[in-house]
């Protein structure tokens, strides 16, 4: 990948979380934090749904051609996330609190983005829930 690419990759994924917030916000989903980072992981969006702490993953595609961007949430994947989620809510005092990992998929192929989200999508394991 060529730094012009990687570059407009990392643009592309900023513009989907910013659109995946507004989504979520009309959900009624309120935002705490945005890119938590770790050296072993990264979540990109907190927010609170009613009572529940939500660890948000943002994924996007450009072209529905390539799959769901839900499918590229690995495991590993999942994981970094949990352990950038446990920091968050350590240093925030919210480790009692009900927490919840999602994953919202952003699809940018037409002149409206497309939106899926998962409630729930995998565990404080990482394993994905049916």
């Amino acid at each position: 990948m060529t730094t012009t690419e990687a570059r407009e990759r990392g643009e592309r994924g900023r513009a989907a979380e910013a659109l995946a917030e507004r989504y979520l916000a009309g959900l009624g989903y309120r935002t705490l934090a945005r890119n938590h980072a770790t050296r072993r992981g990264e979540v990109d969006l907190i927010c609170q749904d009613g009572e529940v702490i939500c660890f948000v993953e943002v994924r996007s595609r450009s072209s529905a051609a390539q799959g769901s961007p839900l499918e590229t949430v690995s495991p590993s994947k999942a994981r970094r996330v949990v352990a950038a989620a446990t920091d968050w809510a350590a240093r925030n005092q919210a480790l009692e609190q009900q927490l919840r990992f999602d994953v919202v998929a952003v699809l940018l192929d037409g002149a409206e983005p497309r939106f899926e989200l998962v409630r729930g999508a995998f565990d404080a394991s990482g394993q994905a829930l049916p």
